[in-house]
């Protein structure tokens, strides 16, 4: 039987009262990245996470070009607005495609999302821009109330030569539209949402955030946030809403897998590195997805683990793994191996208690 209250966990998002349960559902899947999902799949997943105990909720006007947004709302708005944390993201504005566009029948745009709704996405990080893209965000999910507004995808890996431009709409304006969204709009926590860590450093320089969803920089297979973001998000109180704890599926499917790693195709040294995370967890007959979705939380400042599913089949795995009973050696054989660092906190150490 599921421990639900070990999903339920609780943890502090920042430092203004918002609290997220340690297991979280991101909805890019529902949004068709990858592959097409239709509404009774997505429907059905959002029903198994609510059962299962999760109540932190992600999700991105991006996501299927809005779809994930709609579907998203059209389940949390019928559940009682208080009993849920609710997270989207600012920066790129969606526009209708044009009428006569030429589009493919399964893919836009060039993205990863299979049949998403006739949108296109513009990057726009201004002051203007960002309280445009929540208010549209309240109108698709249909609720009013967010708790987190997170800016998505800002940064050089996202915009590369053009990543000066879109700090500086940040510095003119858009921090101001992220305070302003704080103090009078009703949302609770603000930051931002990448994939790497050297913006959110930059951005803790310039603004007062409260969180960052961080994808795949603190997992088994990544630990250098550890140097300097995880410590100083610490020491300032910033929640780290940790997401891509497999990094992509390679440590969700193993090396019997389709080798994905960080959205590409994994390298000969990740493989064997996996397969040498494999043989320990045979050794102790332990899930590598159970291993993989337990490490990040035992971090303090990890509020909640965000995991993408598509379907309540895919829920009830990412429960049974984050539930799933570890002995501690099991951990303490990872660091003997040189597989994950010696300082890193792990379940079966002092640093790893609930805050």
């Amino acid at each position: 039987m599921t421990d639900t209250s070990m999903i339920g966990r609780l943890r502090p998002l920042g430092r203004r009262g918002l609290q997220t349960t340690a297991l979280g559902m991101g909805a890019a899947g529902l949004g068709g990245l990858y592959r097409d999902v239709s509404e009774e799949e997505a429907q059905s997943a959002l029903d198994a996470a609510w059962q299962a105990g999760i109540r932190t909720f992600d999700v991105a006007p991006y996501y299927g070009y809005t779809k994930a947004e709609h579907r998203v709302g059209r389940n949390l708005r019928a559940r009682d607005r208080d009993a849920f944390v609710l997270s989207t993201k600012a920066g790129r504005l969606m526009r209708a495609r044009a009428y006569n566009a030429s589009r493919s029948s399964s893919r836009t745009g060039g993205d990863d999302w299979i049949a998403p709704l006739a949108f296109e996405p513009r990057f726009d990080y201004t002051y203007d821009g960002i309280l445009r893209s929540f208010e549209d965000s309240q109108q698709r999910l249909g609720i009013s109330r967010i708790d987190v507004i997170l800016l998505h995808d800002i940064g050089r890996d996202t915009h590369g030569n053009q990543a000066d431009h879109y700090w500086r709409q940040l510095l003119d304006g858009g921090f101001k539209a992220l305070d302003e969204l704080r103090t009078t709009r009703g949302v609770k926590a603000v930051g931002l949402g990448v994939n790497e860590v050297a913006v959110i450093l930059d951005a803790m320089g310039e603004f007062d955030i409260d969180c960052a969803l961080l994808a795949g920089r603190y997992t088994l297979l990544e630990q250098a946030s550890l140097d300097v973001l995880l410590p100083e998000c610490e020491r300032r109180g910033v929640g780290i809403l940790l997401g891509g704890a497999f990094n992509s599926g390679i440590l969700a499917q193993g090396t019997k897998g389709d080798l994905k790693f960080n959205y590409g195709a994994a390298n000969d040294e990740i493989v064997r590195r996996v397969q040498a995370f494999e043989a320990v967890c045979a050794s102790f007959d332990v899930p590598l997805p159970a291993a993989a979705l337990q490490f990040p939380y035992a971090h303090p400042a990890v509020s909640s683990v965000v995991t993408g599913a598509r379907t309540a089949h895919e829920v009830a795995q990412n429960v049974a793994s984050f539930t799933r009973p570890i002995p501690p050696a099991f951990w303490q054989a990872l660091k003997d191996a040189g597989l994950i660092r010696v300082e890193a906190p792990t379940p079966a150490s002092p640093a790893a208690t609930p805050a």
